[in-house]
Parts: C-alpha cells; structure tokens; sequence
C-alpha cells in the first residue's frame, strides 16, 4: 500500500466490515385516513414515512408542522465546546434558540421541522477576497430560504432565527416574501464586552494601531484574546447587525424586547418559547406576513431605525424587505424627511457621546423603550399589528407598567451603576446632550444620485459653532482598498487630505464593505481631518467623516471615477438641516464653482487604473449585473424580477435585430 493510502487511509477495525443490510423499522402505525389515502398528493403521504424515519413518533404526527429556519454555523458539543468552528460568535450558538423553540413548539403538540443557511462574517472577511461575496450572499440566502419554505408543503408557520450582518437581512426579506403564512423573527442577541478589554470594533484596528506605534505586540494579542467575552451573540456595537436586529424588532417580525438580548443566557432562551407560542397564536388567529409588514410597518422601523442612530447598511436592508413583502420602497427622500423629523435617542457604540455596548442598550430597555419615547412625539403608527398578538399600541402599554421593564431597568443601575436614562435619552436630554439626527444624504458633482454619512459620527471638534462639517483639500485617489490601507500605515495620508477610492461599488467589488479605512482614520490622532469619499459601503461600526454609496459609482460612469490626485474637493455636511454637497472645484492653481466642476468631469476619461477587481467572481458579476436592472443600491440592491425580465427581453431582441441587419452592433 502507498503511503498516502496508509495515511489516510488508517488502521481499520474488521468488525466493522460486518454491516447491517436490513432493520425492522419504525414500530407502529401511521395515522391514515381513507380520505388521505385518496386526497393527499404523495409527497405528504411519503413525508410522514419521513418523519417517523427520522425517529418522531407516529401518534404525534398530526400536529401543526412549523418551520424554523436559522444561521446556525460550526458544530458545538452538549457543553459548548467547539468540534468545528463557526465563521462568527453571531451563529454559533442559535442552534440553543432552534432547540428552545422546537421543544416550545413539541410541547404544542406540533411537528417542528429545522433547517440551515450558515452566513458569513463580515468582520472575518475585512481587507480580505471575501467581501466580495458579503453583501450579495443576503440575495442568494434569502432566495435559498424561501425554496426551503416551500419545499415544506405541509408547513403552518416559519420562524427565522438570525444575529447578524447578512445572515438576519436575508432571513427578513426572506420572511417577508412568504406573505400568506405566519412568521417571526427571533433575534440572535448580542456578545458580552470584556470586563477589561476592547470591543470588537476598536479591536480590528490593532494592525493600524500598531504600525503607527500606539500598542505594543504584545498589548494586541492580549486585547485581541477577550474581545469576545462570550461565545454567542452579535458584536457589542451598533452595527448592522444590531440595527437589524432593532429593525426586525421595529417592523414588528420579532417580540418586544427581543432586540440585543445577551447570547446564552436564560431570557434569551425563553425569546425562542415565546417565539413558538406567538406562532401558534398566530396561526389560530389567521395572522398572516402580510398583515405585519405594510407600509406603515416600513416607515415605523425607519423612525426607530433613525432614533437609534444605526448603521447606514440598513439604507440597503430595509428596501429590499419593503420590495419583498410588495409595499413602497422608500427613496432618499423618505429617508430625508425621516432623518430630520426623528431624533437620536441612544447613546451607544459607535455613536456615542457615551459608548455603551448594546447589552446596555437592551438593559434600559431597548426598542421599546425608545418606541416609548417616539410615541410621545406623536412619529410611530401604533395602530400596526405585530407578531405579539396586538398592535403596536398595546405593545407599548404593556411594556410601560411591565415588571420586566422596571427590574430590567433597575438592574443596570445596580449591577453596572448606569442610570437607564443615560443611555436611552428623552428628547429633551438627547438634545442636552447634543444628540443629532443620524444620517445624511450628500449630492453634487461628484454624487449626482446621492451618496451618504452618518454625520451623527463625524468627530465633534472638526464640526464648525454652526454645526456644518467643512473639508476643503486635495484628493488623494486610490482604485483598490489594500493601496488606501498601505497608504494610512506607511504615513502617507496626512492630516487635511480627501481619500478617494474608487472602483469599489457593485461592479468593482460587490460594494464592498471598507472598513479597514474608516477604522484605522478613528482611531488614528490625525484620522478626525481626513475625509474619505468612495461608491463602496461601511461597516455600521464605521464613524468619521466616511461618505460612502456614492452614486453613480465609478464603473457605471459615475463622475467620482474620473477624479486624480490633486483635485481640489469641497465637503459640507449641515448636521442641523442634514443637507450636505460633494464638489469637485478646481485642479492645478484653477477655481471654479460646481456647476463648471461637472461639465469638466463630464468631459473626462475614467481614471486609467478603473477597473473590476480581477478576483471578482462571477457570482458576485452576475449579482451585480441582475440588482443594477433593478434599481441599483438605492433600491436595496434587490432582484426586481419583472424588471430584469424585461431587460434580458429587450437584449434579446436588440441581438436579434443585430443578426438581421436591422440594427447595426452598437447604432
């Protein structure tokens, strides 16, 4: 024998050879009827030899089958123990919610069914190939869990269970598209931060700390071992994950209160039994998806989204669950009139002003906490039905005299010596405090289709008395993230310079998420007077003043690809009014204003090392190509399906056309 059949093959033991060709199957007898027998397609029929195949009982077959779908990742022992490593803490331990709400959903007296679409990290795939499949992995799941869905005929009801950046998206729209049937959303909740330590934001800026000299090596392995104080659960700050999270809780898919819950631990698990007997409820109701999600539903978890401050991924997020479940799909001007109406309520990483991590968010009390607030105000549609069995103003009431809001509440102060009020403000308070509205949406000749900040993170001192934001300075344009990042470390971006990368939207990279940047300008002395403009996205976590969806993006065209080094470009972000403008306004020792600025772009040719990242799979370039015939990133990136069949007839006739003779290729 060959060493390499040796080796892998190993020493086998002979009794093992002795196999069991036959076996006397399941004890008793399915619960037929003749009208089964004669009515049933077969495929029910040969499901409950399925089922009891796989060891169910037949006496209990009858129940109502429920579906939960979850983002389960790695394989864990009975005590936690890692056999195989998950891709992050948000799935490795929703597998102990998929187990809570099976056996809530047994004890029914129902049939609970399980299946499994793992998701990515985010954070993981940072600086890395691997984000090129970040954002349009949430299309693929979300289509792969409504086949899962469907491919369950017999199914009452779904429940999703998902923590994190992609994984919950998809689960949402996902969810949202199965209109007819009873859903819910139990959220994955959040990781513990260190005693001592970093959170999982600051920490991935070790590599830029460390070359600017401000850490030692040693202090970064340190730090970097208990950033993820516990197993499970999403980061600690307000990122996408989080602020999904809070969404799914705000359209009213997820149970009050189930936001940010800490990972593991007892209340979380009962989230999962509750979950199960809000499906129940559900269905003897005849409650359905469509009945959740309108459009009223939409712009609640816009003001929520917006009171919160969350991550501006969530402008890609929430339009793509709006197409899903056929109401309006809110435009940059619903997100501007809701920016500037709502106020920011919380004060949590990455915003601030006091960086508390998103456990203590829950611990005041969360979305509905903040919904309290809101409501004065008069911002929210109560009259809204959500997946508690009530509509969004009996929620409310309910959650005001509850017992969990006040010894929750009272706990923090306790245990953590955090007033409540500190971290989900009054609207009076946050005003105090100087709370601004969370994003804005800049345009000009560099972003003639819009682009964004959260101007609610730009460093307070580099904001004028008046509260607008000015950059003058010269651009410094990069066509590849890994060149910007060199850059920062080798200290070649100086304080007043405008970083420019380009190439990075849908067509370059998958719009890939450039965190590495705006981390490594945070935490950096002189990173507070760098402005960064790309067609790229951020990290929710990212802070500064990053403005990023620029659009058109450089690939299709867009005005920011045919920038050079040394142009000089204007920024001004109102916080107050949140308007903000991007211009390109002189080159060399020449002026001008922004409306010759954009007949000189116009008159350009693309910046010469323009171009599709040459690992781009064709995954990604058909994700692309298909979200661009339907709208684009400004209407969540989806697949507009009667669009792009409308497209793809249009190319075929026009090739048809070119064979005849009737039209010339490219006339």
């Amino acid at each position: 024998m060959s060493d390499a059949l040796t080796y892998i093959m190993g020493q086998e033991d002979p009794e093992s050879y002795n196999l069991q060709t036959h076996a006397a199957g399941p004890e008793g007898s399915l619960p037929l009827t003749s009208d089964m027998l004669i009515q049933w397609p077969s495929g029910d029929l040969f499901g409950l030899s399925q089922n009891v195949g796989m060891g169910w009982k037949p006496d209990r077959l009858n129940g109502k089958q429920v579906l939960i779908l979850s983002t389960q990742g790695g394989l864990r022992a009975e005590d936690g123990t890692p056999i195989a490593l998950g891709y992050h803490t948000g799935h490795w331990e929703v597998g102990l919610l998929t187990k809570e709400a099976a056996l809530e959903i047994t004890k029914l007296g129902g049939v609970p069914f399980a299946g499994y679409i793992s998701d990515p990290c985010d954070g993981r795939s940072q600086g890395t190939v691997g984000m090129f499949d970040s954002l349009p992995y949430r299309n693929d799941a979300a289509m792969v869990y409504r086949r899962l869905v469907r491919s369950l005929p017999t199914r009452s009801g779904v429940i999703g269970i998902a923590t994190c950046d992609k994984g919950l998206p998809a689960t949402m729209i996902a969810l949202a598209g199965i209109q007819d049937l009873p859903g819910i959303i139990v959220p994955g909740g959040v990781t513990l931060p260190p005693t001592n330590g970093e959170d999982a934001a600051k920490i991935q800026t070790i590599g830029a700390r460390y070359a600017q000299g401000q850490i030692s090596l040693q202090e970064a392995a340190d730090m970097g071992c208990r950033t993820c104080a516990t197993p499970g659960g999403g980061c600690q700050f307000l990122g996408t994950a989080a602020t999904a999270q809070v969404v799914a809780e705000a359209l009213g898919m997820s149970l009050p209160h189930s936001a940010l819950a800490p990972s593991g631990q007892e209340l979380w698990k009962n989230i999962a039994r509750q979950s199960a007997r809000s499906i129940y409820w559900m269905q003897s109701k005849g409650i359905r998806m469509s009945d959740i999600l309108t459009d009223a539903a939409i712009q609640n978890a816009m003001v929520v989204h917006a009171a919160f401050g969350g991550s501006t991924n969530l402008l890609l997020h929430i339009p793509a669950v709006a197409h899903a479940a056929k109401c309006h799909v809110p435009d940059v001007a619903d997100w501007n009139r809701i920016n500037k109406a709502v106020p920011r309520l919380v004060s949590v990483l990455p915003n601030g002003p006091e960086y508390h991590p998103t456990v203590r968010v829950f611990m005041a009390g969360g979305v509905p906490e903040v919904m309290l607030h809101l409501r004065k105000l008069g911002l929210l549609d109560e009259s809204v039905k959500t997946v508690a069995g009530e509509n969004l103003g009996v929620l409310l009431d309910w959650w005001e005299s509850s017992e969990r809001r006040h010894h929750i509440r009272r706990h923090l102060k306790e245990t953590d010596g955090i007033n409540p009020d500190d971290v989900i403000m009054s609207p009076a308070k946050a005003k105090s405090r100087g709370l601004s509205s969370t994003v804005t949406f800049p345009v000009g000749n560099i972003a003639p289709e819009g682009s964004v900040i959260k101007s609610t993170a730009i460093d307070p001192e580099v904001v004028g008395e008046d509260g607008v934001y000015r950059h003058t300075g010269r651009a410094k344009v990069f066509t590849t993230e890994k060149s910007a990042v060199k850059a920062i470390k080798d200290g070649h971006i100086v304080e007043g310079d405008i970083m420019v990368l380009i190439g990075r939207g849908p067509s370059g990279t998958g719009m890939e998420e450039t965190y590495q940047l705006t981390s490594s300008l945070k935490y950096l002395p002189f990173g507070k007077y760098v402005t960064l403009l790309t067609d790229a996205r951020f990290s929710g976590v990212s802070t500064g003043a990053c403005i990023g969806h620029i659009g058109p993006e450089a690939l299709a065209g867009g005005p920011i690809g045919k920038l050079r080094d040394g142009d000089l470009i204007e920024v001004k972000i109102d916080l107050h009014r949140l308007e903000g403008s991007l211009n390109f306004i002189g080159q060399d020792e020449e002026r001008f204003n922004p409306e010759e600025g954009a007949i000189i772009l116009a008159m350009r040719d693309s910046h010469p090392e323009l171009k599709p990242d040459p690992r781009l799979p064709d995954d990604t370039r058909l994700w692309a190509a298909l979200q661009a015939a339907s709208g684009g990133t400004w209407r969540g990136s989806v697949y507009d399906v009667d669009r792009i069949i409308e497209v793809l007839n249009a190319g075929h006739k026009y090739l048809q056309q070119v064979e005849t003779g009737e039209v010339k290729d490219g006339g």
